[in-house]
């Protein structure tokens, strides 16, 4: 089957290019899964699209994605929105997102930046806010390089043209995410903290 709208046919390269990171996603999963079974948590934000995607990731772990498991700790840094408006009344809007990480996030924990252009200087503060409380850092980008994968420890970007096509991958990407999760802790006979060293 040939894909003739312009939309969809940017989005089938996009997927394609993307498909080389598959493993990477699947590595985030089995890393996420040990610091969420032994009590950490998930901290996530981005802007615009980007801080429903960070919703959604947290409402996967949360709630639950397709396999029945323990609710784990994750938490969108845009949701709570009277502590989000008082910080930037006091603080500024740089500061939205990197105070509540001083406030939820523990030495530990995984902080994920979404942010399409990879240059929202809101999620790149709260990057290094995460990475100064000895947190684990990756960012989910649009291409790459750029300044919030450079700050994280660890980053997944989109070589994709446009903003649209960077939301629809990291979308995907979240669901990988989530179901590399759920491959851990689901799977029949294995102990709590198995995977750690992976």
């Amino acid at each position: 089957m040939t894909v003739t709208t312009p939309h969809l046919a940017v989005l089938e390269q996009a997927v394609r290019r993307f498909d080389a990171q598959a493993a990477h996603i699947e590595q985030w999963g089995r890393r996420l899964a040990c610091v969420l079974e032994s009590g950490g948590r998930l901290l996530a934000c981005g802007n615009g699209g980007s801080a429903e995607q960070a919703q959604h990731l947290t409402a996967e772990l949360v709630g639950r994605y397709e396999d029945e498991r323990p609710p784990y700790a994750a938490i969108p840094l845009h949701a709570d929105l009277p502590a989000l408006t008082a910080i930037i009344d006091d603080y500024g809007p740089q500061e939205m997102f990197a105070r509540q990480v001083r406030a939820h996030g523990r030495p530990g924990d995984v902080f994920i930046g979404l942010c399409t252009s990879g240059e929202s200087r809101n999620v790149i503060a709260a990057a290094e806010a995460a990475a100064e409380l000895g947190m684990r850092t990756w960012a989910l980008t649009g291409p790459g390089p750029n300044t919030l994968a450079g700050v994280c420890d660890d980053a997944v970007t989109v070589d994709a043209p446009r903003t649209a096509t960077v939301q629809e991958i990291h979308l995907a990407a979240i669901h990988m995410l989530c179901a590399s999760v759920d491959a851990v802790v689901c799977r029949p006979g294995r102990t709590a903290g198995e995977d750690m060293a992976s």
